[in-house]
């Protein structure tokens, strides 16, 4: 798999073994600085710390000490105050104390507490025989009587004292101890990471000249290949710089047939929208035509029904005329029987007889009228008849121009059609000849380039072949110290 590795790989690999190691260094030199931290930490938060705080206990005892003799010269209760607040600072750097302590300085702290206790219980006893009537000189040999419990009480915070004060030095000396070692492991692996990477040197140098060495063997045979490639292309950009410029004059001539093309596809292209826009007059012509043979159409069917509800309206007046003249002959009838009623009366129905005389000339007239009217009637509806078989003619008539007029409008509508296809047909062909002659003209230049390009690749040809005949020369030079490397 290292045969397979490339020139950058194998660097990138001893760069990486190389960084590897400045790793590990680093990591140990951290590790072992963070060890050294941890314990003068450990010194510093808790030993010492413990150390103040024991000095702390001993002046809180002795302050507690001189209100106690205070208070028994002078009997003021705020000495009595000042103490239980020097004893309640007591109690809580105690208790801040056995909150960090192990197991060893918890027994020493739960010692201090009892002989606190037994010393602040002789106290109080003191107190108490100070608020007697006692004598002062019995007190003082009762105060007196507590320095056993005093003793007790400094020796116990002298104990854990010197424990702390003994932890503080082992922990010095594990933190010197400690430093060291990593010193020294520190100081081994850099040697370590030192001789590992003048091994991957000497490693890189033999493997990386190796690869050179085969590298410059196939440059100078490529670099023999290249000047035969070089000759040969030089040959060819010729040919193909000759060929170009044949197809140049070919496609120049091709481009001004598809401008011609393009010009006659334009004008074909006008005459066609010419055509349609002509058409498409005709057609609303036309189609404007036909609207009004359809109003006439309408009008001629609106007068034919008002026609027959004339004749239907006539029927009926001929119906009420029937009546009428019923009304008349009955009317008649019934003036000649009062006109014989009258008669039959005498003198008294003569003037009932003059008015049934009236009445029976006056039905008379009105039957005389009713034949008149009658026959009135009997023309109209021969008149209304007539009318509404010619109308009726005329509506065929119309119904036939508008059916002509309506196949016309088809005609129109579908030479339109086929002028508007004619139309897209010749302005496609337009487009698709612009784009045929930009098309030449982007080939055209395409191939002037490419004939640019031709000829620039002839001149390249001579200068990859003058670089050719360079570089195998710096082949030769280069393989001459490789060997000179290899063999030292």
């Amino acid at each position: 798999m290292g045969r397979s590795w490339t020139f950058g790989k194998k660097i990138a690999a001893g760069f990486a073994a190389v960084v590897v190691l400045s790793m590990i260094i680093s990591t140990i030199a951290v590790y072992a600085l963070k060890t050294v931290v941890a314990s003068k930490d450990r010194l510093l938060e808790i030993n010492a710390l413990n150390l103040v705080d024991a000095e702390k206990l001993l002046r809180a005892r002795e302050q507690k000490g001189s209100d106690v003799r205070a208070y028994l010269l002078t009997r003021e209760d705020r000495f009595l105050d000042e103490m239980k607040s020097d004893r309640a600072d007591f109690l809580a750097t105690l208790a801040r104390m056995k909150a960090i302590a192990n197991d060893e300085e918890k027994g020493l702290l739960d010692k201090v507490e009892r002989a606190e206790t037994e010393h602040q219980g002789a106290f109080d006893s003191v107190i108490a025989l100070r608020k007697t009537e006692v004598t002062l000189d019995a007190v003082v040999r009762a105060f007196e009587g507590v320095g056993p419990q005093r003793d007790a009480l400094d020796k116990a915070i002298s104990s854990f004292a010197a424990l702390e004060q003994r932890l503080l030095d082992e922990g010095k000396k594990a933190a010197t101890d400690t430093a060291s070692s990593a010193m020294t492991v520190v100081g081994i692996v850099s040697v370590t990471a030192l001789l590992v990477a003048i091994g991957i040197a000497l490693v890189l140098t033999r493997t990386l000249s190796r690869q050179v060495g085969s590298a410059v063997q196939h440059v100078q045979s490529s670099s023999s290949e290249l000047q035969t490639a070089a000759n040969q292309q030089a040959t060819g950009a010729k040919e193909q710089s000759t060929a170009m410029n044949e197809i140049t004059t070919t496609i120049s001539e091709l481009l001004a047939t598809s401008k011609q093309i393009a010009e006659s596809a334009q004008r074909v292209a006008h005459i066609a929208e010419q055509t349609a826009s002509g058409a498409r007059s005709g057609e609303q012509t036309v189609s404007k035509a036909n609207e009004s043979i359809g109003g006439i159409k309408r009008q001629v069917d609106l007068i034919v029904t008002h026609m027959l509800d004339l004749g239907k309206k006539s029927q009926q007046i001929g119906g009420i005329l029937e009546i009428i003249n019923e009304l008349a002959e009955q009317t008649n009838i019934l003036a000649i029987n009062a006109t014989i009623e009258a008669a039959g009366a005498g003198d008294a129905g003569k003037r009932f007889a003059v008015v049934a005389d009236e009445i029976r000339k006056l039905a008379d007239r009105v039957g005389g009228s009713t034949k008149e009217i009658r026959g009135l009637i009997d023309e109209i509806r021969a008149a209304v008849n007539t009318t509404v078989m010619t109308t009726e003619g005329g509506t065929k008539a119309v119904d036939a121009g508008a059916r002509q007029f309506s196949e016309v409008a088809t005609a129109f509508k579908q030479i339109a059609s086929l002028v508007s296809t004619t139309t897209e047909a010749a302005r496609e062909i337009e487009l698709s000849t612009k784009q045929q002659t930009t098309a030449v003209e982007q080939v055209n230049i395409a191939v002037a380039n490419v004939a640019q390009a031709t000829r620039e690749t002839e001149a390249s040809s001579n200068q990859t072949f003058q670089t050719a005949s360079q570089l195998t020369g710096l082949s030769r030079d280069l393989m001459r110290l490789v060997r000179s490397q290899t063999n030292a």
